[in-house]
C-alpha cells in the first residue's frame, strides 16, 4: 500500500541578525514536543507562497511581506511522504505568537541549538542555512597571475567571502603541476586566514582533495568512482556544517556543477551539500551561447532538493532576482562587496 503524499510549505523566518524561529509541535498532534519550521499543507489551487502566508497567519498571527522560494525537499516518514517547499521569510508584520499553544524559540542556526529534538525533515535546511550565499571561483590562469589574484582574493575575503573554489583548468600548459599545486596551497592558506573555506575542483589531481575543505565536482566527474569514494569517506564525519568562522577538516563539503535535469540525481547520490547550476545568463566565457534563463533555472532548482547557486552572468545586481527564482546564492569569478 502506497503512503500518502503531502505537499507542505515551510518557512525559515529570519530576523535581520540571522536568528531563526522554530516552533514546538503542540500536544495532541503527531510528533508532539518535537521542534520544526512553521508551515503547513498546501491546499488545492494555492501557490507555495500563498499557502505559506496563510499558514503563518493561522499559526503565528503574522502577515508575510517578504518571502522567497528556497529548497524543495522530500522526506519519507513511516506513515507518509512529505514534500516540503522551504521558503525564506525575511519580512512580516506582527510579532510571532503561538496561536495553537505551541512554544516558539529564536535560535542561532550557526551555533548549537538550545531546543530539541528536531523533526527529521527540519535538520537538512538548518544545515544548508549555514552555507554562505556567495561562492567565488579562482581565475589565476598562470604563475604571473598569482600575485594579482591573491590581492583580489584578500579584498574579497575582507569583504565577507566565506566560500572559494580553486578551479584552474586553463592554467598555462608551460607551467608544471607543482606550480599549480603551490598556488592552490597559497589560496587555501589565505582563505583559512580569514576563516573561509576553499574547495578544490575535480579537474585537479585526487591527491589534492584531502588538503582542501571539500571538493567541487564537475558534472562529468560526479558519477566517477573517485567521487563516490570521496562521498563515502565523508559519511563517517560529523553531518553538520560548522559555523562560517571555522574550517573544520572533519566535515568537508561536496559541491557539484549541474547544467540540466540529468545532472541533479548524480549530485544527490553523492549527498552533495549544494549544486551550482547554469549558466543562467550569457557570459564572456560562453560567447554567443545563450544561457538557460531564469525560468528554466527556477524549474531545475525546484528539482534539486539541495541549495542551488546560480552561475553565469551573476553579480550584486542579480542576487535578488536569483533568490526570487529559488537560488541560495550566486557563484562566479567576480564577487562584489557584500557590505
Amino acid at each position: 500500500m502506497s503512503k500518502p503524499f503531502i505537499n507542505v510549505a515551510a518557512g525559515l523566518i529570519l530576523r535581520a541578525d540571522g536568528s531563526l524561529l522554530l516552533a514546538q509541535r503542540p500536544e495532541g498532534k503527531p510528533w508532539s514536543g518535537w521542534w520544526e519550521l512553521p508551515g503547513g499543507k498546501i491546499e488545492a489551487g494555492e501557490s507555495v507562497l500563498e499557502a505559506l502566508s496563510r499558514e503563518l497567519k493561522e499559526e503565528l498571527d503574522i502577515d508575510v511581506t517578504d518571502a522567497t522560494p528556497w529548497v524543495t525537499y522530500t522526506h519519507e516518514y513511516e506513515v507518509n511522504i512529505v514534500r516540503l517547499a522551504f521558503c525564506q521569510v525575511t519580512g512580516w508584520r506582527g510579532e510571532p505568537t503561538g496561536i495553537e499553544g505551541q512554544q516558539l524559540a529564536w535560535v542561532d542556526p550557526h551555533q548549537a541549538l538550545t531546543v530539541g529534538p528536531l523533526l527529521p525533515a527540519t535538520e537538512p535546511p538548518l544545515r544548508w542555512l549555514r552555507l554562505p550565499d556567495q561562492y567565488l571561483l579562482t581565475s589565476i590562469g598562470s604563475s604571473a597571475g598569482l600575485a594579482p589574484f591573491l590581492d583580489k582574493l584578500t579584498a574579497a575575503l575582507e569583504n565577507g567571502i566565506k566560500l572559494v573554489q580553486f578551479r584552474e583548468p586553463g592554467w598555462a600548459s608551460s607551467d608544471a603541476d607543482a606550480l599549480i599545486h603551490e598556488a592552490f596551497q597559497q589560496v587555501l592558506q589565505r582563505c583559512h586566514e580569514f576563516g573561509a573555506r576553499c574547495l578544490v575542483n575535480s579537474c585537479h589531481p585526487e591527491s589534492w582533495w584531502a588538503e582542501a575543505d571539500g571538493v567541487h565536482f564537475r558534472a562529468q566527474d560526479a558519477g566517477s568512482s573517485a567521487a563516490l569514494r570521496y562521498a563515502e569517506s565523508q559519511t563517517t564525519s560529523s553531518p553538520a556544517i560548522p559555523p562560517d568562522e571555522t574550517c573544520d577538516a572533519t566535515r568537508r563539503l561536496i559541491g557539484v556543477s549541474t547544467h540540466n535535469a540529468e545532472d541533479l540525481p548524480t549530485a544527490r547520490n553523492l549527498n552533495a551539500d549544494f549544486v551550482v547550476l547554469g549558466h543562467v545568463l550569457e557570459t564572456p566565457s560562453h560567447p554567443n551561447e545563450a544561457g538557460m534563463g531564469w525560468q528554466r533555472f527556477a524549474d531545475l532548482a525546484q528539482e534539486a532538493s539541495l541549495p542551488v547557486f546560480a552561475i553565469g552572468g551573476q553579480s550584486a545586481s542579480t542576487v535578488e532576482i536569483a533568490r526570487q527564482h529559488g537560488a541560495h546564492g550566486i557563484a562566479g569569478i567576480r564577487m562584489e562587496d557584500k557590505h
